[in-house]
């Protein structure tokens, strides 16, 4: 006996396997993200230390700078002074704004991130319920399909077993003729 079902268990097989797989590779590339945004977040520290130490840089380099003129033009002593506090002031109040921005950007850039969590869980969990859904008729329509091949084959053996009762008989028809035909002559 042939077996039909073979092929067709095969096929399903292949394409629960391209389901899974697929199904493995939105998780991974979710996940993915999710760690690619933590990590932005992680990194918001490290990006406003180096600015923070450009900026104080910058600082002390205008401070040498007037260290020099001061030291250069005698007299200048109390004007250079209150360049310094100005300044200092004005570098007080940018790097004040920078940490507030960054403050700013940090809790902006994690509720966004909770958000898109948030979302891409429930979003996941949709598409998980969708493809076990999916697998299930997916089984279904196999065990269908399986039937219908097994009975697809039963019924060519059936057809196989009349045709050779048929050529059977119409040999035997044709032997007889044969010895008919040879008994008259």
């Amino acid at each position: 006996m042939v077996d039909y079902t073979t092929p067709v268990t095969t096929a399903f097989e292949m394409q629960r396997a391209t389901i899974e797989q697929s199904q493995k590779a939105l998780e991974q590339s979710v996940s993915f993200q999710q760690n690619v945004n933590n990590a932005v977040i992680d990194s918001l520290d490290t990006q406003e230390s180096a600015q923070r130490r450009g900026v104080e840089l910058q600082q002390t380099a205008f401070h040498s700078y007037l260290d020099a003129m001061a030291s250069t033009m005698p007299g200048m002593t109390e004007t250079v002074e209150q360049i310094r506090e100005t300044v200092d002031e004005q570098f007080d109040f940018l790097l004040e704004n920078h940490a507030e921005l960054f403050d700013n950007m940090e809790t902006e850039l994690e509720e966004g991130v909770d958000t898109y969590d948030e979302m891409t869980d429930e979003y996941v969990t949709a598409v998980n319920d969708q493809i076990d859904m999916l697998v299930e008729a997916h089984e279904e329509l196999e065990s269908q399909s399986v039937e219908a091949a097994e009975q697809f084959g039963e019924q060519l053996e059936e057809v196989q077993e009349q045709v050779e009762e048929i050529q059977e008989q119409v040999e035997e028809v044709q032997a007889e003729a044969a010895d008919a035909v040879d008994v008259e002559a």
